[in-house]
């Protein structure tokens, strides 16, 4: 069995908000959040999540990737899939818990991935990754 792989979500449309969210910063906050995500890929498959503080638990399979730099804090919200980590929503955190806005709408994109994972015949784009066409 393999080890993990982190992903994109990509909705109907073929966007990756948490692609186009991490594109969007500075270029020193986008390179410290890669390498939080970095994290993620290449775990044996036996292996828990990396642990406090680098990623916590947030609802049910849901977690959250923690990405500090300097005064500013990330949040990228995921679920694993077998060995895909699939980085459902990015969001700056400014409070202390995540807000429940933030975890519907990760909710939400992970309803509709499983969705259309499991729709016979699948209907494209493909749900997660980066070689749409």
């Amino acid at each position: 069995m393999g080890r993990t792989q982190a992903v994109y979500y990509r909705d109907r449309n073929r966007h990756e908000p948490v692609r186009a969210y991490v594109s969007a910063l500075a270029l020193a906050p986008r390179e410290s959040l890669r390498a939080q995500i970095a994290i993620l890929t290449g775990l044996p498959p036996a292996d828990p999540p990396p642990p406090f503080p680098i990623t916590s638990q947030v609802a049910h399979g849901l977690r959250e990737l923690r990405c500090h730099h300097g005064r500013d804090l990330h949040r990228i919200l995921y679920r694993r899939s077998d060995n895909l980590i699939v980085l459902l929503h990015a969001f700056a955190k400014r409070s202390r818990r995540v807000p429940e806005r933030e975890i519907a709408i990760a909710e939400a994109r992970w309803l509709d991935l499983r969705t259309r994972i499991d729709a016979a015949p699948r209907p494209g784009p493909r749900p997660i990754g980066g070689d749409a066409p």
